[in-house]
C-alpha cells in the first residue's frame, strides 16, 4: 500500500501547490537542454548528434536520482517523501486544468480574443483566426492528450520503476516537446528524442484511451478508437484523442494552421450528423471531468491490485 500512499500524496501536493512558479526543476532542465541543443545541433544535423544530446541530458541526471533513491530506500518514510516529491514534480494535473479553464471562461463570456490568447499558450497552431468551436476543439484535444502525458503516463512509469522511472519519462517527454518538431532545425536532431518518447508512451497511451472509454460513452469511444486512432499523425495521441472524443460524444480534429500552412487533420469522435456534439466551452469542462474520472479509476485499480497482491502473498 506504500505505492498508493505515495501516488495520493503526490496528487495532493499537486492539488494544493500546483506547479512551482519559481525554480521548477523542469524549467532548469529545459535551460540545460536548450544549451545542449545549441552546442550539438550544428552542421548537417546528423541523428547521432541528437542521440548524443539525448544521452547527455538524461543518463547523468538519472544516475543521480537512482543513487538518491537507493539511499532513501533504507528508510521507508524518507523514501516515500522523496518519491512523492519526484512524482509531484513530474505530473501536471492542476496546471492542465488551470490552462483549460482559462480558455473556457472567456469563451463563456464571449471574449474570443482572450480565449485565442489562452489557447496560444498551450498549442503550436495559429490561433489568430479561430472561432469558438475551433478554440474549444484545441482546448479539449490538449486536455485529452496532456492528460495522458502529464498524468497517466507519469503514474504508470512511477508504478513500474519508482522515482527513477517517472524521472526518465518526464525528461524524455520534455525533450520531445523541445526537440520533436518536424522542421529543418529538428527533423534529424530531434528524431531520437521523439522516438524515445513514443516508445515510453505506447502502453500508457492505450491504457489512458481505455480509461477514457470506460469512464464515458464506452461504445462510442471504442468505435472511434478503432476507426480513427491509427489515422492520426502521432501513434500515441491518436488512440487517446479518438477514444476521448468518443467518450465525450464530441467531434474533434479537422483543419488547423501550422506555420502558415493549413493541415487537414483526421476527424476524431462522433460527427454532428451522427449525433455528436460540436465542441464548445462546456466540452472543455467535460474533458476535465473525464480525466478526473479516469484518474479515480486508476487509483481504484491500484488499490485492488495492492489488495490482491497482499492476499496472494499472505
Amino acid at each position: 500500500m506504500t505505492l498508493i500512499v505515495t501516488v495520493v500524496c503526490a496528487l495532493l501536493l499537486d492539488k494544493i501547490f500546483a506547479e512551482p512558479r519559481r525554480f521548477h526543476p523542469l524549467v532548469m532542465f529545459g535551460d540545460f537542454a536548450d544549451k545542449l541543443e545549441h552546442a550539438l545541433n550544428k552542421n548537417n544535423h546528423k541523428r547521432w548528434r541528437g542521440l548524443l544530446a539525448l544521452s547527455l541530458a538524461i543518463v547523468p541526471l538519472t544516475l543521480v536520482v537512482i543513487a538518491i533513491d537507493a539511499l532513501c530506500a533504507q528508510h521507508i518514510v524518507l523514501h516515500s517523501i522523496f518519491s512523492s516529491l519526484v512524482l509531484y514534480l513530474a505530473i501536471g494535473w492542476s496546471s492542465l486544468f488551470q490552462h483549460a479553464r482559462q480558455i473556457a471562461k472567456p469563451l463563456l463570456q464571449g471574449d474570443i480574443p482572450q480565449a485565442r490568447r489562452a489557447v496560444s499558450y498551450i498549442v503550436s497552431r495559429d490561433t489568430s483566426q479561430l472561432d469558438d468551436e475551433a478554440l474549444s476543439k484545441a482546448a479539449v484535444e490538449s486536455v485529452l492528450e496532456n492528460g495522458a502525458d502529464a498524468i497517466f503516463a507519469a503514474i504508470f512509469w512511477f508504478c513500474l520503476f519508482g522515482a527513477p522511472g517517472v524521472f526518465v519519462y518526464r525528461l524524455a517527454n520534455t525533450l520531445d516537446a523541445m526537440w520533436g518538431y518536424k522542421n529543418n532545425r529538428f527533423l534529424q536532431f530531434g528524431f531520437c528524442a521523439a522516438r524515445f518518447d513514443d516508445i515510453l508512451n505506447v502502453i500508457p497511451a492505450r491504457l489512458t484511451a481505455l480509461s477514457y472509454a470506460l469512464c464515458g460513452h464506452t461504445l462510442k469511444a471504442l468505435s472511434s478508437w478503432r476507426r480513427q486512432g491509427g489515422s492520426w499523425e502521432s501513434p500515441n495521441a491518436g488512440p487517446v484523442m479518438a477514444a476521448g472524443a468518443g467518450a465525450l460524444n464530441v467531434y474533434l480534429g479537422g483543419a488547423a494552421v501550422y506555420d502558415n500552412t493549413v493541415h487537414q487533420r483526421v476527424g476524431l469522435g462522433i460527427l454532428p450528423e451522427q449525433g455528436g456534439q460540436r465542441a464548445n466551452a462546456d466540452s472543455i469542462e467535460a474533458a476535465c471531468e473525464l480525466v478526473n474520472r479516469s484518474l479515480l479509476l486508476w487509483l481504484a485499480s491500484l488499490i485492488m491490485l495492492a489488495a490482491a497482491n497482499q492476499v496472494f502473498y499472505a
